[in-house]
């Protein structure tokens, strides 16, 4: 398609004489403080709530429940989103989720067992799941469609940033003031977004009907581009769980440089992705981006030197960006507005499934070959998804 229509919510890209609207509207801004309110309380409490678990007893087989009962509700729940959005609004459904988030935290003020600890993730997950996909589509429904992709990076940044201030936070806070008040402080994060979620537009009057879940996975033009960046979050997943065991001889000082290098390059190059491709709309980004991130896998593949291996984690965090926002503008470009809110839960979906099997099959994988192989394996199957590109010059049958 030489140029967007209406109808899928796109437009061509402006030209330098061509007048801007403002980028963050009054109603862009909410969702923004939403969001920013849900992850700050999901990173503060990710490591703290596994390290309570092992504090009362659970050991280390109740800390690794407590992480995977948070992620398997939040992956089963977002396949409903779109259905309950559709039902309920996307504004009641957000405040729902802040809800869902913040009040499960203070249930661990009296209650200590690992079934409660176990409930509480539960719960959460549930309000994770609904914050991230419906926050990612008002962040494309409710930004100027000729500044959409500038608009969709800039919301990377705002729910990358308390990843890389929650985590490290969380646990420090943990140590001088305890767990109660950590607690206490995660749940007034997520409820401070339900004070912006409120102000947030109603439903339309009349709305379009939306895209369902099924019909969104059977669409090749919405998942081609989500196995493309699965691809990359399995490798992030990876990353992640298994780099201290990888370098077992660099100090831990080396590793956090590298993982802060790629969680401060990401949010980054994800918001330059989606000005570039606000101007430049069929540019080739999602590959190039799997390419960047494959790159530094290889890096930490080959070679343990301190300098090599943060210039990995800065190549891998670079792509890691660029295929975010290039993966999720593609795929919004291939259905309507009413169709937002389907494209953001394939999304995530292709996210959290990536990181998961990522952090499973290379455990499974390392046990076998050893580290070096298996990242090396890594790279292969990053850059064997690059097949799943969508052709150039196809117009999708599923547009209008």
């Amino acid at each position: 398609m030489s140029s967007m229509t209406s109808g899928t919510g796109t437009v061509p890209p402006t030209t330098g004489t061509a007048a801007r609207p403002p980028l963050v509207t009054r109603a862009l801004l909410l969702a923004f403080v939403a969001s920013f309110g849900a992850m700050t309380s999901f990173y503060l409490l990710l490591t703290v709530v596994p390290l309570y678990a092992t504090s009362v007893g659970a050991g280390d087989v109740g800390a690794g429940m407590v992480t995977g009962t948070l992620m398997l509700s939040t992956v089963l729940v977002e396949l409903a989103i779109p259905r309950l959005a559709a039902r309920f609004g996307q504004r009641s459904l957000l405040f729902a989720g802040l809800l869902l988030l913040g009040v499960p935290p203070l249930i661990l003020l009296v209650a200590t067992g690992i079934p409660a600890i176990l409930l509480v993730c539960l719960v959460r997950g549930v309000g994770f799941a609904i914050t991230v996909v419906v926050g990612g589509a008002l962040a494309a429904q409710l930004a100027p469609a000729q500044r959409r992709g500038e608009a969709l990076g800039l919301y990377g940044v705002v729910v990358g940033v308390p990843g890389i201030i929650g985590l490290p936070v969380g646990v420090w806070l943990v140590d001088r003031v305890g767990y109660p008040s950590v607690f206490v402080l995660g749940a007034i994060a997520a409820l401070a977004g339900v004070a912006a979620a409120t102000g947030l537009p109603g439903r339309p009057a009349e709305p379009e009907r939306p895209l369902g879940m099924v019909a969104g996975l059977r669409n090749p033009a919405l998942t081609r581009p989500a196995v493309v960046f699965a691809g990359v979050a399995l490798a992030s997943g990876i990353v992640v769980t298994f780099l201290p065991s990888v370098l077992t001889d660099a100090p831990a000082s080396l590793i956090a440089l590298g993982l802060l290098a790629q969680a401060v390059t990401a949010p980054l190059t994800r918001w330059w992705a989606g000005r570039y491709t606000d101007r430049h709309p069929f540019a080739p980004l999602l590959g190039c981006g799997v390419f960047v991130a494959a790159s530094g896998v290889a890096i930490l593949a080959v070679t343990g030197h301190p300098v090599a291996f943060v210039g990995g984690m800065l190549l891998f965090g670079a792509g890691f960006g660029v295929a975010q926002n290039a993966s999720l503008t593609s795929m919004l470009r291939q259905v309507s507005p009413a169709g937002y809110g389907t494209v953001s839960a394939v999304w995530n979906l292709a996210y959290d499934a990536g990181i998961g099997l990522g952090a499973v099959g290379f455990g499974l994988v390392a046990a076998g070959t050893g580290y070096p192989a298996a990242l090396a394996i890594t790279v292969l199957v990053m850059l064997s998804a690059l097949a799943a590109l969508p052709r150039p010059g196809r117009r999708n049958p599923h547009t209008r």
